[in-house]
């Protein structure tokens, strides 16, 4: 596939803050998810990526031309920012209507489009209410919808399920998926590695300005798999649990929890031990009530990434 989206040695800085830092990659159509902790450049990468920002070193090519100044190329990108900006006072549909007048529409075409945004995202019963008056959930499909209203070839998504609720969040993963299936390059940022998990396989990880990894996301899995594993076990009997454990070669450490009612194991071989695990907990009377894997998710990845 043709690399829509291109930067080369692309920078940016605030002062003495690096946003930033000689970023060279290229994306493809389909469903690109860029993960980090908040912080770490997301929302400064999607601001250059859109012509907002003016990169201190390097370039961004969308379609093969410098996005800086090109008002052409704009009306390619629909962009969702994770930060509202709304005159309150307005309605969706005005919003809406507002902002498609700006693309040259005729008056019929700009009502016909906001008409079938809203409606995409479940807003057309709500289209004359003030945005002062839309949930913290409305306010997230009606910027959807401005982003997808003009019917563009890239859509560019910062945190766009925050604030949703979990049905919010699979009803936008879905349109999500819909426009990925039209062909069209979708680059969705988030914190949470699941909500990625559910839309693309296909990731960027960004750690203070920096490009950690990209590519497959099982690629990543791998990366978690690589380091040990600390799993919490919460249970009647911390230490009768402990002491089936304690000679087996592929735990490295054992210790138990601040209230005294949890195991807490690191392991370089998670399969074997919750293999052993079942085997125990069918073999003794030790009641376990909950497990958990406090290191296994995106912050254990970049803290492994940075050798913290």
């Amino acid at each position: 596939m043709t690399v829509t989206i291109e930067t080369r040695t692309l920078s940016k800085w605030y002062g003495n803050v690096l946003g930033l830092s000689d970023v060279s990659l290229g994306i493809k159509p389909g469903i690109t998810g860029l993960l980090g902790p908040n912080g770490a450049g997301k929302s400064t990468f999607m601001k250059l990526l859109t012509g907002q920002l003016k990169p201190n070193i390097g370039s961004v090519f969308i379609f093969g031309r410098k996005i800086w100044n090109d008002f052409g190329t704009f009306a390619k990108i629909g962009f969702c920012p994770e930060s509202d900006a709304f005159y309150e006072e307005i309605s969706g549909w005005e919003f809406l209507t507002g902002l498609l007048s700006f693309h040259g529409f005729s008056k019929a075409e700009v009502r016909a489009r906001a008409a079938k945004a809203l409606d995409i995202v479940g807003l057309t019963g709500d289209k004359d209410r003030k945005i002062r008056g839309y949930s913290r959930g409305m306010r997230q499909r009606v910027k959807f919808a401005q982003a997808i209203a003009h019917d563009p070839e890239i859509i560019i998504l910062d945190e766009p399920l925050s604030g949703l609720d979990p049905l919010g969040k699979r009803k936008l993963i879905h349109l999500i998926k819909d426009y990925r299936d039209q062909g069209r390059t979708i680059l969705v940022s988030s914190h949470v590695l699941p909500e990625i998990e559910a839309m693309t396989s296909r990731i960027i990880l960004i750690h203070q300005g920096k490009i950690l990894a990209q590519g497959d996301i099982h690629y990543i899995r791998d990366l978690i798999e690589a380091h040990p594993h600390i799993i919490s076990i919460k249970c009647g009997d911390p230490r009768g649990l402990a002491a089936k454990f304690v000679n087996e070669p592929y735990v490295l450490k054992i210790h138990f929890g601040p209230d005294g009612d949890s195991l807490v194991v690191e392991t370089q071989m998670r399969d074997a031990f919750f293999g052993r695990l079942n085997q125990v907990v069918l073999e003794s009377a030790i009641r376990v009530e909950e497990i958990t894997s406090p290191d296994d998710n995106l912050q254990a990845v970049f803290d492994y990434l940075v050798g913290k």
